[in-house]
């Protein structure tokens, strides 16, 4: 695939691998992922990332950067790189604020945030409920019951955002194949993207044909083992999906890198993914992925490393007293 430049310089190349929703509006698959970009770089690599021809920029209220992210969109149109139409803005409703009442305010906050007058899609980031004054669960206490916080109720009220023009599109995150099921039957508008950690470790294989049987899109995230994650969500021998052998000799018999094997397969799968970096030439490298054809026989290779294997388990959700565990939060066996 040739590059193709616009005249402001400009990567057009991630604009041509998109997702194309039922209202016409396009998410380009190569997406820019901010979870653990600190404030003080996250500005930089948004502003690069623009430069040079991403558009499609995950965020969500957690990961407590999106006042910078939106200082970087802000500066980003001023100076003429984008418009607001060119660019496709995710973000996520936290889970201590589920509940009817809660969304509208915590949507205000991240609109204001990023400086935006609508986000192109709100996502459910969990569907685990805590109290507003718990960020991350400590304690029983910290949880609401699903009987108090019923998923349906939180999505009625994200509905209530699209059709009061704030979001453009409804989406969910961790969600399993159950869950959405659960969830369906409920909705005036139906989730249209799932997120869920994927890559050849994990390939939720079911989890996928599910949601193309239901029309629902799905985002990786950490596409390439996120291998910065926090260490309580690490385990000490988790393998490091980089350094596989075989998408390592994959990535040699391209001249490319493990990082853009790992993109262009889930390309090739017609999955959208976010990896993050904030390194001017990772950027770079993970965008030119979209140039990255694996061959069959390569993807056949990948297929067999599937292990079910989950870098980002959730175990911190596994809290004594509640009803969460790590199967009842997979629905796995």
């Amino acid at each position: 695939m040739t590059t193709s430049t616009a005249t402001n310089g400009l990567n057009t190349d991630s604009s041509r691998k998109a997702h194309r929703f039922a209202n016409g509006d396009s998410m380009p698959l190569i997406g820019l992922g901010t979870w653990k970009s600190d404030p003080g770089e996250v500005y930089a690599a948004v502003r690069e990332a623009i430069r040079i021809g991403y558009r499609h920029i995950d965020c969500a209220a957690l990961y407590g950067n999106e006042a910078e992210i939106g200082q970087a969109l802000r500066d980003a149109m001023r100076d003429g790189d984008v418009t607001r139409k060119d660019l496709w803005i995710t973000s996520k409703l936290w889970s201590n604020a589920h509940g009817r009442e809660n969304v509208g305010p915590a949507l205000k906050k991240t609109l204001t945030d990023l400086g935006l007058e609508y986000l192109d899609l709100y996502m459910v980031h969990w569907p685990i409920a805590l109290k507003p004054s718990a960020v991350l669960p400590g304690s029983a206490a910290d949880f609401v019951p699903l009987s108090e916080a019923p998923i349906h109720e939180t999505w009625a009220a994200m509905e209530a955002a699209v059709n009061a023009g704030l979001v453009r599109h409804l989406g969910v995150s961790n969600f399993s194949a159950k869950k959405l099921k659960d969830l369906l039957p409920h909705c005036k508008i139906k989730p249209e993207v799932d997120q869920v950690e994927l890559h050849p470790l994990l390939q939720q294989n079911e989890l996928v044909a599910y949601c193309a049987s239901q029309g629902i899109h799905v985002t990786a995230y950490s596409p390439l083992g996120s291998g910065d994650r926090p260490a309580f969500v690490k385990a000490p021998d988790a393998p490091v999906l980089l350094d596989n052998p075989v998408i390592r000799s994959i990535a040699q018999a391209h001249e490319r890198t493990p990082a853009q094997v790992l993109i262009a397969w889930h390309l090739q799968r017609g999955i959208s993914t976010i990896p993050k970096s904030v390194t001017p030439a990772r950027l770079r490298e993970n965008l030119a992925a979209v140039e990255l054809e694996l061959t069959p026989a390569e993807l056949e290779r990948v297929a067999k490393l599937d292990q079910g294997y989950r870098l980002i388990a959730g175990a911190f959700w596994a809290v004594a007293g509640t009803p969460w565990t790590l199967q009842t939060i997979w629905d796995e066996p």
